[in-house]
């Protein structure tokens, strides 16, 4: 008989249904996992769960026992798999805990207890408790984080000062401040020691937000220049404005009204960017001259005959550039311009549009530019062929050298196998007449083409931004795939040849210098998305003028900017290969090796790493990770699906790295998410989910034997599969290319349903910058902040509220006013589904 108790008889029994319902779920997944070679653990645990809840419906108190028998076999397990990460200790123990926490309350416990009960259930569920909670406990003072790393640089600088183009220390004249894409400023008022002072100095609202006709994707990812004492900020819909780099108060607004290109709409559009616009001065190139020299050591070694860069083609054969091309002289960009005409612009903003036009406007007036092409404007459809509206622009700003203006373009992801070609053209900057074309699927002939010529179809582009080396004569190219992304059957020679690599470019003429590939045959969508950043770097070796290309897959190559030879070793790694024979018949192959770079934050998954808000999340998540190919990186896609990590967003994007020239590091922000990727046979294609972007649902790769599913790798709740951390930042001495930090960076603040201040770390999408005075800043995180870190240790030292995401990269200036600012565009970013809005703020030290 049992006695009155504090407790009701119906409790126990609430808890037990919860517990047979959550077995059998266990039961039913772990049989599952075993059959796919998964993880033992969940079988047994189910079978414990779930009879511990008919234990509970039959008022039988050997359940406590039973499920404390159970929390300690979890919480082993949970150590055997990930120690005492607390991030990977939670989701694992933290349900089961609360209700063994319900069950050993009176009034839960004692209706299940009689005279005869035997406490050491009781003390059994005990034990479990104490050790699930103190494990919890424990780990919340371990940081077992795996890529983590705790370091100090020592130095203060070095004997290396900055060789980029000159321009005032307060101004911020190109995308990455110098066309060198470095991102440092000289400007040293923020330190360490007051930055925690910084306060907002003025907001600005640019009245450009999403409307209902525009594509999910509508981004605001400019950074804004500051130069000829104002600041150019460009809008998602091409809008540039001129503000006063002390107030924010509007100087000028300029509107390219935008056409549809008659589609009537932009909703259909893949997305809605512009992130940044170029500044031509004349006077700041009157005094060059002619007739520059390469250093010495620009001339390859031994025969001069082939080229130090290679890249795998179909076979994996290597393909060499002639290095007979690398001249010792070289003809400035102006060789090929006879431009006598007089200009109303001294100064101007080149801005493209995203109905694809190129258009000049007066930097001090707003107003277009007349001689500049057709009346102000260059159409960049010309010579192109046909294109679904969308399908073709330029979302990055353009390079400009003392005559040229030179810009590459945006072709949609996996649509056809039928897009617009890839072509870099370069165009008289006063007057806008072509002066040469380099098309990547015909790279010789760089000669102005025929008025009824059409580029090659589908050549690889360059969407990203360029680097240039003026004083060398040279233009640096991150390049881009032939579509579609994840089927490459029919992929000429050139685009293997020139295709996810950096490509260098004679700035007169438009001939190849040489070309380093960083992906060979690449199925992974893993272009080089970040502009290239040049530096010269103080090796063991000697001074090397080196280029420092940031990729998706994690590697960050750095090469002799002359000569593509590597400055820090690559090696020819074997990758995993496909075996589906229904891909391989359709012409498809796979490259045996990929060049691994000996700087890299190329990450690893293993089932383990599987997480979630609950033990079902991750349960879910370990199949979905054993119904899918992965052997590791460059996994090859196929008809059962495959992992693909890092995912297309990449270990870095077009964000790309900054660098202190002066005390020789690199300061970066590495992110590690996976996506899902299933190809689907041509007439399955129609019967996918609906396209959402150009990384989410059914590509429909036209004219390719498959189409593609592409997901991000999720819970069924929406948490990302991958436990924490998923963002970080981290700094590189570039004389010995060790990492010397790297920490979690961000919180999930503004990505969970309450305002959680835990720092996970979370993605970032957008650059970093540093400063002289060893003071870095990134914006570009899931929760909506602009941060300052230390760059000896990493530490965050401050960070400021903004009303929206800032995936972007700030900037930093003086003002009239002598003072430092740093400025941040904060529009969100709508494929991350961070919150909209049409932000500028400006921050600086108060007065002292």
């Amino acid at each position: 008989m049992i006695p009155a108790s504090t407790g009701h008889p119906v409790l126990p029994r609430i808890i037990g249904v919860i517990l047979l319902l959550s077995g059998l779920a266990l039961v039913f997944g772990g049989i599952k996992l075993l059959m796919l070679g998964g993880s033992w653990y969940y079988l047994p645990a189910g079978l414990a769960v779930g009879i511990a809840g008919l234990l509970l419906l039959w008022r039988n108190a050997s359940a406590l026992g039973l499920y404390g028998l159970f929390l300690i076999m979890s919480t082993i397990w949970a150590w055997s798999e990930m120690g005492l990460d607390w991030w990977q200790l939670v989701p694992r123990l933290a349900l089961w805990f609360g209700l063994g926490l319900l069950l050993i309350l009176p009034w839960f416990r004692k209706p299940l207890l009689t005279p005869s009960t035997s406490p050491v259930h009781t003390g059994i569920l005990s034990i479990g408790l104490l050790l699930a909670g103190g494990s919890a406990l424990i780990s919340q003072f371990m940081d077992q984080d795996k890529y983590s790393l705790k370091g100090t640089l020592a130095r203060n600088s070095t004997d290396m000062t900055s060789t980029a183009p000159t321009q005032p220390a307060g101004d911020w004249q190109s995308y990455g401040r110098t066309a060198f894409g470095d991102r440092y400023s000289p400007l040293a008022q923020i330190t360490p020691e007051n930055v925690q002072k910084l306060e907002v100095a003025w907001k600005y609202r640019i009245g450009d937000v999403p409307g209902e006709n525009d594509p999910h994707e509508t981004t605001a990812e400019n950074t804004p220049l500051k130069v000829n004492g104002k600041l150019y900020v460009c809008t998602p819909h091409s809008k540039v404005i001129a503000l006063d780099p002390d107030t924010g108060k509007e100087i000028w607004r300029f509107d390219p009204q935008l056409s549809t290109q008659r589609a009537g709409t932009f909703k259909n559009w893949a997305h809605m960017t512009c992130r940044g616009v170029a500044y031509h001065d004349d006077a700041e190139y009157a005094q060059q001259t002619s007739g520059i020299k390469i250093p010495a050591n620009a001339t390859p070694a031994a025969s001069n005959t082939t080229a130090s860069a290679t890249a795998n083609i179909g076979n994996s054969s290597p393909v060499a550039i002639n290095a007979d091309s690398l001249v010792t002289t070289v003809t400035p960009a102006s060789a090929n311009v006879t431009n006598t005409a007089k200009t109303t612009c001294s100064k101007r903003i080149f801005v493209p549009t995203a109905d694809t036009r190129l258009i000049a406007i007066n930097a001090d007036t707003g107003q277009m530019c007349r001689e500049f092409g057709k009346d102000g404007s260059v159409d960049l459809t010309a010579n192109m062929g046909s294109f679904t509206a969308g399908g073709y622009y330029s979302t990055s700003p353009p390079a400009v050298t003392r005559d040229l203006v030179i810009i590459g373009g945006h072709v949609t992801d996996n649509l056809s196998t039928d897009e617009p070609s890839g072509v870099i053209r370069a165009y008289d900057v006063h007057d806008g007449h072509l002066v040469w074309n380099w098309d990547s699927g015909n790279p010789t002939q760089t000669a102005p083409i025929a008025a009824n010529g059409i580029y090659t179809r589908n050549s690889p582009n360059m969407w990203s931004v360029t680097a240039v080396d003026e004083k060398n004569g040279l233009l640096y190219l991150p390049m881009g795939n032939q579509m579609p992304d994840q089927w490459g059957g029919k992929r000429t020679k050139a685009s293997e040849t020139y295709s996810a690599g950096v490509t260098a470019l004679d700035i007169a003429t438009g001939q190849v210098r040489w070309t380093f590939q960083m992906t060979h045959h690449d199925l992974w969508d893993m272009d080089v998305g970040g502009q290239p950043t040049l530096i010269d770097i103080k090796t063991a070796q000697g001074v090397q003028p080196a280029l420092m290309a940031s990729t998706k897959q994690g590697s960050i190559y750095v090469l002799n900017r002359l000569t593509g030879k590597p400055v820090y070793p690559v090696k020819e790694m074997p990758v995993p290969q496909g075996h589906e024979k229904e891909v391989l018949a359709s012409g498809e192959y796979y490259s045996p090796t990929q060049p691994i770079s000996a700087i890299n934050f190329v990450p690893k998954m293993s089932e383990k790493d599987m997480w979630g808000g609950t033990p079902f999340d991750q349960l879910t998540c370990r199949i979905q990770y054993r119904s899918m190919n992965y052997e590791g990186i460059y996994t090859p896609p196929s008809l059962r699906g495959s992992l693909v990590y890092p995912g297309n967003f990449g270990v870095f994007d077009w964000g790309g790295i900054s660098v202190d020239p002066v005390r020789q590091i690199a300061f970066v922000n590495p992110n590690f998410m996976a996506f899902k990727s299933k190809l689907v046979p041509r007439e399955a294609v129609a019967n996918g989910a609906a396209r959402k972007s150009e990384v989410e649902g059914v590509q429909p790769n036209k004219g390719a034997p498959f189409g593609v599913i592409l997901e991000p790798f999720i819970s069924p709740t929406g948490l990302p599969c991958q436990a924490p951390a998923w963002g970080y930042i981290a700094a590189i001495d570039l004389t010995t290319g060790k990492k010397i930090w790297m920490h979690k960076n961000g919180t999930v603040r503004d990505n969970s349903p309450l305002p959680l201040f835990f720092k996970m770390g979370v993605p970032s999408l957008g650059g970093t910058i540093t400063t002289a005075g060893s003071v870095g800043f990134l914006s570009g995180t899931l929760d909506q902040y602009l941060r300052a870190y230390d760059m000896k240790s990493g530490k965050e030292l401050w960070r400021g509220r903004l009303p929206a995401g800032a995936q972007t990269t700030p900037m930093t200036y003086a003002g009239k006013d002598g003072r430092q600012y740093v400025l941040v565009m904060a529009g969100g970013h709508g494929s991350l589904g961070t919150r909209k809005g049409d932000y500028v703020y400006a921050y600086k030290l108060p007065k002292t």
